[in-house]
């Protein structure tokens, strides 16, 4: 398993995604979220978009992995996915956050974490006011967690920053090329 983790923002779905279309043992769960969708989504990709009371439902079945409440809303793994990844020789491949990397660690323990950082937290900023339309309320709450995120990042495996997208999806691939070849 290995788990992508940084700041919203940074980059750690388009690097899930450009590894997926290059290695095909990679496998990506479809998370649960009770976010709204954004321009561009749809059921299923990238997420189950699911309301509060259908998320606690899924809580009170054990039916994810983790899940936490991320800027408000709530996000969860599902377990069989991920099962049946794994009996399939498949290696999942997550993006997720501090908290839900912490779980990840603990009940998959040989998992690698790439934590992904921000060239600066200006440049987040930008990134997330280019990406989202949101009020300055939600964009000071992204910015603080991720102020506290970052702070965390020497936890995890190996940290890289996303400062060009090209240089930094280099890396990555050299880290997930080894991780493939020692499998």
């Amino acid at each position: 398993m290995i788990i992508v983790v940084g700041p919203s923002g940074v980059g750690k779905s388009t690097l899930v995604d450009k590894a997926k279309a290059e290695f095909a043992q990679l496998f990506d769960t479809t998370t649960y979220t009770t976010r709204t969708m954004r321009k561009g989504e749809s059921e299923g990709n990238p997420y189950h978009f699911v309301s509060e009371n259908r998320f606690h439902e899924l809580i009170e079945q054990d039916f994810f992995v983790e899940w936490a409440h991320v800027h408000n809303k709530m996000y969860g793994t599902p377990r069989h996915q991920i099962d049946e990844a794994i009996s399939a020789g498949r290696v999942v491949i997550m993006d997720v956050d501090v908290q839900g990397a912490r779980t990840f660690k603990e009940k998959y323990p040989t998992a690698f974490s790439i934590f992904v950082l921000p060239p600066s937290l200006d440049e987040l900023r930008h990134r997330i006011k280019k990406r989202d339309k949101m009020d300055g309320a939600e964009l000071d709450l992204r910015l603080e967690n991720a102020r506290k995120e970052i702070a965390q990042a020497k936890q995890f495996n190996i940290q890289i920053v996303n400062a060009d997208f090209d240089l930094c999806y280099g890396q990555f691939k050299k880290i997930i090329e080894e991780i493939l070849k020692n499998r």
